[in-house]
């Protein structure tokens, strides 16, 4: 593990530090950073030439190929994606084969992580067992192995009885359950957002109203319990309105999206591009603007890239038949640096958003540049362009909604504990 000093960066971790300045990394941690630093004698210097140095990502929530569905992904192949997109530490879905309701998969997850050597995963726990929605599990046992937060991926957690319990039996040890927020008899087989759009592609629709359903109710279960709970993946203006609104009651809830809806909207499958089918939906622009209004607003709380690697075959379907989800760890950074862009997000609130803030809704120490924290870091060009082409991305999964599209903001390094993982 050797030093670093890395010279001439936008340092940017806020609300803390945001400047021109220097970074010096010891033994894997921060040392000193700030204006006017100078390397020490004998230290390797990095010249960043300007270009912005944050604390690695925290992507908040990424299916795993691992355990179950390696075809698609492995925990490896995953990591080099996360290095490539800048991101150190992610919370990875229990939605796996066999789902994470044993304390013994939280850790060997965990410990499959830090053999990477790039990558601190932080498991959630199943809220269910086997993520199917009958049977609580055993949440406080995942808790002391190392569960982050409890949740049964993409599948919702339907049963209001059963989501009190948990909401309750969480609260006693500081736990979060996060939802995946949509209504599943509202959706069942649908596949896009019902309206004009799916009714003239011959599409068998799901109502926006499946997604809010299930945030009020939950909200008003907050409310009973005293329970925190956190949707994921929100994609609709009216669900960004209920959260607001139970925010300012002081309803302890919280919430992330994804690129896609506050990027894409519903349009992104014309022409029956399955890459764009995802879950929940793609929606109207009308949403995907209130989703950007919302991520300036402080409405949302973080920013994930809902990865979910899938098989080509499992896209190279007709749209009602093909699986629902994209990859999002190499685009992360540089789709919601878009919304800098283009002037709807200052470019402080868009790293909170990928750094500090999902660190501390998962409890993790992570996504900070303070001394003495470990040296996870992401040095990226916010100005330099390139282009997404699926098939060449970093990682095995290749399914990107954002296939042929121009960004700007590409990964230069990345570190992890000090040691450069990728650039």
């Amino acid at each position: 593990m050797s030093d670093l000093f890395i010279a001439g960066a936008h340092l940017l971790d806020p609300p803390a530090l945001d400047g021109s300045g220097g970074l010096l990394v010891r033994d894997g941690r921060i040392a000193a950073r700030g204006p006017g630093l100078a390397a020490p004698d004998g230290v390797p210097v990095l010249e960043a030439d300007g270009a912005v140095l944050c604390p690695g990502l925290v992507d908040m929530r990424v299916s795993l190929g691992e355990p179950g569905f390696e075809y698609r992904e492995t925990i490896a192949s995953a990591a080099a994606a996360a290095a490539a997109g800048g991101i150190t530490t992610l919370a990875a879905l229990p939605d796996s084969r066999p789902a994470i309701d044993d304390p013994a998969l939280v850790r060997l997850l965990r410990a499959r992580g830090e053999e990477t050597g790039s990558l601190t995963i932080l498991p959630y726990g199943a809220v269910t067992k086997r993520c199917e929605g009958r049977e609580m599990a055993e949440l406080g046992l995942l808790r002391e192995a190392g569960a982050s937060a409890f949740s049964d991926g993409g599948h919702a957690i339907a049963d209001s009885r059963l989501m009190r319990l948990a909401l309750a039996y969480a609260r006693v040890f500081g736990g979060r359950i996060v939802q995946h927020p949509e209504d599943p008899a509202l959706a069942a087989g649908g596949c896009a957002t019902e309206g004009e759009l799916a009714t003239r592609m011959g599409l068998p629709g799901i109502p926006a109203a499946a997604e809010a359903i299930l945030i009020a109710r939950d909200i008003r279960l907050a409310r009973l319990t005293g329970g925190a709970v956190h949707f994921a993946h929100i994609s609709t203006a009216e669900s960004a309105a209920l959260i607001r609104r139970a925010k300012a009651e002081g309803v302890d809830v919280t919430c992330d999206t994804a690129p896609p809806y506050f990027d894409l909207n519903e349009h992104a499958i014309a022409d029956w591009r399955t890459f764009a089918k995802l879950s929940p939906p793609l929606r109207p622009e009308s949403d995907r603007q209130a989703i950007a209004a919302a991520l300036a607003d402080g409405t949302i709380d973080a920013v994930a890239s809902d990865h979910l690697p899938l098989d080509p075959d499992d896209k190279r379907l007709t749209f009602a038949q093909a699986s629902p989800g994209g990859t999002g760890l190499a685009t992360l950074l540089a789709v919601t640096l878009a919304q800098v862009h283009g002037g709807a997000l200052p470019l402080a609130r868009a790293i909170h958003l990928l750094t500090r803030a999902p660190a501390r809704l998962l409890g993790s120490p992570a996504g900070t540049l303070d001394e003495g924290a470990p040296a996870d870091l992401c040095l990226f060009a916010p100005d330099r362009g390139w282009q997404v082409q699926s098939g060449k991305l970093p990682g095995k999964a290749q399914n990107t909604p954002f296939d042929g599209r121009a960004l700007e903001g590409r990964v230069l390094g990345t570190w992890k504990a000090g040691r450069r993982v990728f650039g």
